[in-house]
């Protein structure tokens, strides 16, 4: 036997010398490829010995050891640098932790540079026809890695329905927006416009094929899947102690334990897909990142793009107004004491502490807007292609990290569970040399920003006057947003009644909903809306064609318009019916769909006017 082995090492041309630390892995080196014995001595070099302490003499678990370095592979080619930089980070950023450095040192904190817009003045409106121009030149990125059973909801977060008075969910809704956003530029282009935005979606374990399968069993909800991506963010290895040693699973001695990495992955996965250069040889100039439940978010994407095209940002961080101490993170201008400067998100957590320890006693403060003047960050990117190839080049996708270890005690020696390295989207500025044109664009609440994330549990126990971030809160704004566009407009539409639903006292405005290709910005909105029309509080109203114009409406009650893209449709009139209303439903009774209860309501539907002839 062991001739057999020194003479399967002597073809491969391997010393299994370099394991006499690892008896047990040197027993069983001859099973491996010469690929897999490079990746234990990476392993050995690194003080990973640990991980084969329990192996099983060769002929046992055989299987299962080739296993082993069939992950090892994958989280070593996964991560920019492989396996050696990933612990010799995690090592740094451990004792960093352990000395309780603070990243900010050195560092003061100012109000960077941004545009703040008010929505429907001639400004927004003139950066919107901007944006829609410069769309026809843009990729779209969604960063789609997680389930919703934070939500209660047991799905892929993308299926949920964005608002359930048409059921629509979230993944239609933003590919039906870029499918219109991507006709209402080719309208505005000269000459013939072959358009087709790409969409990229990141996925992970966890969501990849059941976001293939609503892709596909929805044929792409309209789009061609040639323009749509999904690429999958691999998971990165736990650490069991500061010497960055990898954790094993505790059930199997031959796996290592993985925890998700973040979603600053879409950076790399990007950049190591090829897509980004063939994007540039297409001509495209900007790449638009957003997560995965606000339902709002495409509100402020034409004008924002506008911003970013007129003020030539390289990065451009959407925003919304936050108050002082928010749980929200803080756009921020850092200038350290040797001359660096950044422009980047800093945590509610930290903001407030980072004020008070360089010269602003009272820390994070509202000033005279009832505002801090620091922007809440929303976690929408607008990248200009060039630059951002530019410097994923140099940094290979990677995205400055942070570790979180929950220690056992004071003495910072162990942990209580394994932890990981981290990164998120957000965090790309961090490494942009000082010349790099960074800013922002700050958009009302109510237009752009209405994140699902909360359980009602959850969401019951937030303080109140604060957002819920709930399902019921989602799906209400979604409401009170296309009811103060369209009051904005010129409709008379109803103020809303307060409600509560599962625990949460929410507005409830008329239920208004239209398809993204009946309106995409305020300008289309402004165009198919004249006259004197009205709407109560209890009516919805849902569009569902391209050509429909609403003049002089009186609507009391459920206006349904659903009509062939072709067709040209005048709604008009009086409209009065039994309508549609909400429902109370208990999030704990399970006869009620998963969906539902996570809203605390149901739409009963009991009485409509269906208009689909013109």
């Amino acid at each position: 036997m062991a001739s057999a082995v020194t003479e399967k090492f002597s073809e491969l041309g391997i010393d299994g010398g370099f394991a006499a630390s690892a008896p047990n892995l040197q027993r069983n080196l001859h099973l491996l490829s010469a690929e897999q014995v490079e990746l234990a001595k990476v392993l050995v070099e690194m003080g990973q010995t640990h991980l084969f302490e329990h192996w099983d003499e060769p002929g046992v678990d055989d299987d299962e050891k080739k296993a082993f370095f069939d992950q090892v592979a994958r989280l070593n080619s996964s991560y920019p640098g492989g396996l050696v930089s990933y612990i010799k980070t995690a090592r740094e950023l451990l004792a960093d932790s352990k000395a309780g450095k603070n990243p900010f040192d050195g560092f003061t904190p100012s109000v960077p540079t941004g545009e703040t817009l008010t929505f429907g003045d001639d400004s927004f409106m003139s950066f919107e026809e901007t944006g829609v121009k410069e769309v026809q030149k843009a990729a779209f990125v969604l960063v789609a890695g997680g389930l919703g059973e934070r939500l209660g909801y047991n799905g892929i977060k993308v299926a949920l329905p964005r608002e359930t008075t048409t059921g629509t969910c979230f993944l239609q809704h933003y590919i039906e927006t870029i499918l219109a956003l991507q006709d209402a530029s080719c309208k505005l282009s000269e000459g013939e416009c072959q358009t087709k935005i790409p969409l990229v979606i990141m996925t992970s374990d966890d969501t990849h094929s059941r976001t293939l399968e609503l892709l596909e069993s929805n044929y792409y909800f309209g789009m061609e899947p040639t323009q749509v991506k999904l690429l999958k963010q691999e998971k990165v290895a736990c650490l069991d102690d500061n010497d960055a040693r990898l954790a094993i699973e505790p059930c199997n001695k031959y796996r290592i334990q993985t925890k998700p990495h973040g979603h600053g992955d879409v950076h790399s996965l990007l950049y190591s897909s090829g897509l980004l250069n063939e994007w540039s040889d297409a001509g495209l100039r900007w790449v638009l990142f957003f997560q995965d439940t606000n339902g709002l978010l495409f509100n402020a994407i034409p004008a924002s793009l506008g911003v970013s095209a007129t003020r030539q940002y390289h990065v451009n961080s959407l925003a919304v107004p936050r108050k002082a101490k928010e749980a929200i993170g803080g756009i921020t201008r850092l200038t350290h004491a040797d001359g660096r400067s950044m422009v980047i998100n800093v945590e509610y957590n930290q903001l407030d502490p980072l004020l008070r320890a360089t010269g602003f006693p009272d820390g994070d403060v509202n000033c005279e807007t009832g505002y801090s003047p620091f922007p809440g960050n929303i976690n929408q990117l607008i990248l200009e292609l060039g630059p951002y190839i530019e410097e994923l080049t140099k940094t290979g996708g990677a995205i400055k990290e942070f570790v979180n270890p929950k220690y056992k005690d004071a003495s910072k020696t162990s942990f209580k569970s394994s932890t990981r390295l981290e990164c998120m989207m957000q965090d790309y500025p961090k490494t942009l040399p000082p010349s790099a044109r960074v800013g922002f664009t700050v958009l009302e609440p109510w237009l752009a920003y209405a994140p699902v994330k909360n359980n009602p549990e959850d969401a019951a126990k937030v303080p109140k006057g604060n957002p819920y971030h709930s399902a019921t809160s989602g799906e209400m704004f979604v409401y009170c947003a296309n009811s103060l566009i369209l009051r904005k407009a010129g409709v008379q539409v109803a103020d809303p009644v307060q409600h509560v639903f599962n625990g949460q006292e929410v507005e409830v405005w008329p239920r208004v909903t239209w398809k993204p290709k009946w309106a995409v910005t305020f300008k289309e909105v402004k165009n198919k809306v004249s006259g004197s029309s009205s709407i109560s509080q209890r009516s919805t109203l849902v569009i569902k064609g391209r050509n429909i114009f609403v003049k002089d409406l009186s609507l009391d009650g459920a206006l349904v318009i659903d009509v062939a893209d072709d067709k040209e449709v005048k709604v008009e009139g009086s409209v009065q019916n039994k309508g549609w209303i909400l429902e109370n439903v208990d999030y704990k009774d399970t006869s009620v769909p998963e969906e539902l209860r996570i809203r605390g309501f149901r739409i009963n539907k009991i009485e409509q006017l269906v208009k689909s002839e013109p």
